[in-house]
């Protein structure tokens, strides 16, 4: 970023009154900067937000993005776990039931989609180790 003063209009402030928009300039970047951080998770103890998961079959499947697959039949019923992003605020929320589909190409002991919203399917797989089963890393683009 390049800030441009004219040195005749400005002639008269002070070095100090000069540099205060662009360090005003600064501050504004660096909080919008770090208020997206906190908002994608990126850190703190409590990070506000909580990662997208749900369970089927008692194994829990986290979402992954940026994937090509096709919504197969319906496997059952899922359920998204609780998400407690704020501590200590008394309202303990249960399980909000879904429905599991099949992925096409994939067992579902791998990976399956869940409609999150009305119009948005996901992707969502194991992640063992926190690593993505081959045959979900072949779905990825980019």
């Amino acid at each position: 970023m390049r800030i441009s003063c004219s040195s005749r209009r400005n002639a008269a402030m002070s070095t100090r009154s000069r540099r205060l928009p662009w360090y005003s300039g600064m501050v504004m970047v660096v909080a919008a900067l770090t208020t997206g951080c906190t908002a994608q998770g990126g850190g703190g103890e409590n990070a506000g937000l909580c990662a997208i998961a749900a369970k089927y079959e008692g194994r829990t499947y986290t979402q992954v993005a940026n994937v090509d697959f096709t919504v197969g039949q319906v496997l059952g019923p899922a359920e998204f776990p609780p998400c407690d992003d704020t501590p200590n605020d008394g309202d303990a929320a249960g399980p909000e039931p879904t429905t599991a589909y099949a992925v096409d190409g994939l067992n579902p002991r791998i990976a399956i989609a869940i409609r999150y919203t009305s119009d948005e399917v996901m992707l969502l797989a194991v992640q063992s180790g926190g690593s993505l089963p081959p045959e979900v890393k072949a779905l990825t683009r980019g």
